[in-house]
């Protein structure tokens, strides 16, 4: 009985998830039509911090919990499946375009608090001032946004602002405004639900916190950005489907894990160190193919597919003392 009802509950929640991210991008494109702002920066915070409301709530119930390792591991994890897999697959479905200013300003940024996090993490502590720190860093970087916005400097010249169809309205973007928080409410139980279920079924293998932080929980807080990723590249929404997925990168690793840490610092393990020193490295990589010629190609998005499917491959060999790093 238990089985029935955990599959019967991941599948309304899949269907939930889709409709609510398919809501969302619409939503946003129309506020950002409204507003005169561009798409990328809708994508880099509304969106993100929507789609990243997943992490935060797994992270944070982990970290009042006690439960460290599965803390770390749901923000690293998710890092890692969102550059390899949401961007990887979204390349190999079409070419990713990638605007001039999320290589010139967040892409960067986001390598620099990749790092960030390997240093913090370094002697197995992630203390309250560290978060505290990495909530204030958050901040600072939307006022950023904000500034960058207003002064025109974030309007890419292959990013314009989409002439609409019908006239923007207030009243239209304040309804547009209740449809994002209706969606990402949506979006973080349903979210809740595929964690719920998925982690049932994954501790029928008697798996460890950690695995299941990088694996399945990784996986099912993830989906929001993989599937607003792809409805947002169906409809044509380059800016929004990877400026989703560095802001959502930016907002896990400074307001997720730095919540967590600011309500419980965190006792880490030395795997959760080389865990967040292989999402830097593949940050990195993320960074080289983007900025070759400023796009993701469907080759770059297969090896991108490829080095995730090796990573789970370690992971997996670790957790069964195959291999001792």
């Amino acid at each position: 009985m238990d089985i029935a009802l955990n599959l019967a509950l991941l599948i309304f929640c899949f269907f939930v998830l889709i409709k609510g991210a398919d809501f969302m991008v619409d939503a946003a494109s129309y506020i950002a039509a409204f507003l005169g702002v561009p798409s990328l920066i809708i994508g880099l915070t509304i969106v993100a911090f929507g789609t990243s409301c997943p992490e935060a709530g797994v992270s944070v119930v982990s970290s009042i919990a006690g439960n460290n390792s599965l803390s770390i591991s749901n923000v690293v994890g998710s890092n890692a499946f969102n550059l390899l897999v949401v961007v990887g697959l979204s390349a190999v479905i079409g070419t990713i375009a990638a605007p001039k200013d999320l290589l010139k300003f967040d892409f960067p940024i986001c390598l620099f608090f990749s790092a960030l996090m390997v240093v913090s993490c370094w002697d197995l502590q992630f203390t309250r001032l560290e978060g505290i720190v990495y909530v204030v860093c958050i901040v600072l970087y939307c006022a950023f946004l904000v500034v960058r916005s207003k002064k025109g400097r974030s309007a890419d010249n292959d990013d314009p602002v989409p002439e609409p169809s019908k006239p923007r309205t207030g009243k239209g973007a304040l309804l547009r405004i209740l449809v994002i928080v209706v969606s990402v409410v949506a979006i973080y139980l349903s979210s809740r639900g595929i964690v719920s279920s998925c982690t049932f079924f994954a501790k029928l293998f008697g798996v460890s916190d950690t695995v299941i932080g990088l694996t399945i929980v990784a996986l099912g807080t993830s989906l929001p950005e993989l599937v607003t990723s792809l409805v947002a590249y169906k409809k044509g929404e380059n800016s929004i489907a990877l400026g989703n997925i560095i802001g959502s990168n930016l907002f896990n690793i400074l307001f997720v894990l730095g919540l967590a840490g600011t309500i419980s610092p965190l006792a880490l393990l030395r795997e959760n160190v080389t865990d967040a020193i292989i999402c830097l490295a593949v940050t990195v990589v993320s960074f080289i193919f983007a900025i070759t010629g400023r796009k993701v190609n469907r080759a770059e998005g297969a090896v991108m597919l490829l080095i995730y499917a090796g990573y789970m491959t370690f992971v997996f060999l670790r957790e069964f003392n195959v291999i001792a790093i």
